[in-house]
C-alpha cells in the first residue's frame, strides 16, 4: 500500500478515533520487542507549549552529539512530519516499512489512528539508531500511547483546561491524568509555577523526583534577549536568545533544560552544546510570520491559555493600522473562552469553517462570538483560504492579520494560494 492508502486504512481500522487506554499498546508493542527498546526516552505533556519544550529537547539533545528521534502530533502539512529523526522527516518507504511491521505484530489487536502512528515511530527509531526518543504525548497522559514506554525524564509544561470530554472538566482531573507520564524514582518536571495538588500527589505517591519551575530551577532574562539559567545540578549565563519567537519560549527552553539537567549522564554540562541547541530549534505554527506586508502571523492556539499566551505576544508587538484576525476552531472547543482571550488585540474577526464531524461553521462561530460579547466587528466566512484572502484584501500595509484556532486552520493558511 501506498502512504495514503495505509493511513486512510489506520483510520477506519478501530471502531472509535479515540480510545484511550495502553493494554492494547502494550501487546502490540511487546510483539515489536520494545518493552526494553535500546534508546532513552523523554516523554512531554501539556495543555500547551508541549511541542515547542519537544522542539527544544530534540535541538539540545542532537547539538550533544545525541541521534534523536521525535513524535509528535498532529501534524500541520505532511503525515511525515511527526517522525522525525536527526531533524529529517520519515520518507514514505519508511512509513510504510513501520507500518508493515506494526500490522505484523498486532496480530488481532485493534489500534486508533494515533496508537498505529506510535507505534510505527517507536519501530522506526529503533531501526534508524536512535540513542534518544522525545515523545510528545498526543492527549493527556496517564492512558496516551505515548506512555506505554518508561520514560527517563518526563515532562509537564502546562496544566489548562481542554480536551474535557476525555480528561476532565477541572484543572485537578486534568492534572493527574498529565502526571500519569510520571515514573517513580525518576525526574517529573513540571514548568507549571501553580501545578494542581492531584499532580503533586501522584509524584509523591510515586516516588518520582520533583523538579518544578520557580522551586528546583528557573531563568532570568535579560534586556538584550540574553538570559540566564539555573537548574538543581547546572547553571548557564549570557545564553543566546531562544531561536523559537515568542516570549514564552525562554520559559519553554528552560523547562526542556530542566529536564535535561535532571538526567546528567544523558547531558552533561556542556554550554556551547546548549547555546547551538538554543540557535538551532524549529517548529512552525509558532507565531510565525507569514508575511511583513501586511504583517499576517500564524499560532496554533486554541485554547484560552494558548489564546492568553498569543494576545500577550501580539501586544508586545503592535502595529499601528487595524488588526484582523482569521480564526477557525472545532465546535467542542471553548471557543467564547478563546476568542475572549484576543479580544484586545482584535478589530474585526473573520470566522471561517473547517471540515470534518467536529467542526464549527463561520456562521456557527459568529454566533457563539457574538455570545461572547467581542468588541470587534465579526464576519462569517465559509473556510479558512476565504477569510485570509478577505483578510488580505481588507488589510492596508500597516495592519495585522493573526490566523489561529487550530492545527487545520494554520495548515490551510500556510498552503499556497
Amino acid at each position: 500500500m501506498t502512504l495514503t492508502e495505509w493511513l486512510a486504512w489506520q483510520e477506519r481500522l478501530h471502531p472509535q478515533a479515540i480510545d484511550l487506554g495502553l493494554e492494547r499498546v502494550a501487546v502490540v508493542r511487546d510483539a515489536l520487542g520494545l518493552a526494553q527498546p535500546p534508546y532513552r526516552v523523554i516523554t512531554v505533556g501539556g495543555t500547551n507549549g508541549k511541542g515547542s519544550c519537544a522542539a527544544w529537547l530534540t535541538a539540545l539533545l542532537r547539538a550533544a552529539g545525541h541521534r534523536v528521534g521525535t513524535f509528535t502530533s498532529p501534524h500541520l502539512i505532511e503525515y511525515n512530519e511527526r517522525i522525525v529523526v536527526d531533524g529529517v522527516d520519515a520518507g514514505d518507504a519508511e512509513l510504510c516499512e513501520a507500518f508493515e511491521a506494526v500490522d505484523r505484530a498486532r496480530g488481532d489487536e485493534s489500534l486508533t489512528y494515533f496508537e498505529f502512528g506510535a507505534l510505527a515511530a517507536l519501530h522506526h527509531f529503533r531501526e534508524s539508531g536512535c540513542t534518544v526518543v522525545v515523545l510528545e504525548v498526543g492527549m493527556g497522559g496517564r492512558l496516551d500511547a505515548t506512555n506505554t514506554l518508561d520514560a527517563d525524564a518526563a515532562v509537564v509544561v502546562s496544566v489548562g483546561i481542554d480536551h474535557t470530554e476525555w480528561l476532565g472538566d477541572d484543572r485537578e482531573a486534568i492534572g493527574y491524568e498529565k502526571a500519569g507520564i510520571f515514573r517513580s524514582g525518576r525526574p517529573a518536571v513540571c514548568g507549571d509555577p501553580n501545578p494542581p495538588r492531584s499532580l503533586l500527589d501522584h509524584v509523591e505517591r510515586i516516588g518520582a523526583h520533583l523538579v518544578l519551575t520557580g522551586r528546583h530551577y528557573g531563568h532570568t532574562v535579560h534586556g538584550d534577549g540574553s538570559w540566564d539559567f539555573r537548574g538543581l545540578n547546572t547553571e548557564y549565563t549570557d545564553l543566546p536568545q531562544p531561536n523559537l519567537p515568542g516570549f514564552m519560549q525562554y520559559g519553554n527552553a528552560a523547562t526542556a533544560l530542566a529536564a535535561l539537567d535532571a538526567v546528567p549522564d544523558l547531558f552533561p554540562p556542556d554550554r556551547d552544546a546548549v547555546a547551538r541547541g538554543l540557535v538551532s530549534a524549529r517548529l512552525r505554527g509558532r507565531f510565525e510570520r507569514l508575511s511583513d506586508t501586511p504583517r499576517i502571523v500564524l499560532d496554533v492556539a486554541h485554547n484560552p491559555d494558548g489564546a492568553r499566551m498569543l494576545a500577550r505576544q501580539l501586544a508586545a508587538e503592535p502595529v499601528s493600522g487595524r488588526r484582523l484576525a482569521v480564526c477557525a476552531m472545532f465546535a467542542d472547543k471553548q471557543v467564547e473562552a478563546t476568542l475572549a482571550a484576543l479580544d484586545a488585540e482584535v478589530d474585526h474577526w473573520l470566522l471561517a469553517g473547517l471540515e470534518g464531524p467536529r467542526a464549527a461553521t463561520g456562521a456557527e462561530l459568529a454566533a457563539r462570538a457574538g455570545r461572547a460579547g467581542l468588541h470587534g466587528s465579526i464576519e462569517a466566512c465559509i473556510d479558512v483560504p476565504t477569510a485570509l484572502a478577505r483578510a488580505r484584501a481588507l488589510a492596508a500595509p500597516d495592519d495585522r492579520i493573526v490566523v489561529f484556532g487550530s492545527f487545520l486552520t494554520v495548515a490551510a493558511a500556510m498552503r499556497p494560494v
